[in-house]
């Protein structure tokens, strides 16, 4: 099964459900991937307002 974007979070999951809000609206088509291994210290997640670790697509459709 080939990685979704959650189109309101924009995580990269696996699974049929977003890991951070729990909803299953995916996006198949996606553009970009920023990976945040630090969400507390990352400049690039604070300024698209992550809060959580993981990897994150830039733009979903």
């Amino acid at each position: 099964m080939a990685q979704k974007a959650c189109k309101k979070c924009r995580i990269f999951t696996d699974g049929s459900e977003c890991p951070i809000c729990h909803g299953s609206n995916f996006a198949d088509s996606w553009k970009g991937r920023i990976s945040i291994m630090n969400a507390e210290k990352s400049e690039v997640a604070k300024k698209t307002g992550i809060t959580r670790n993981g990897i994150y697509a830039i733009k979903t459709r």
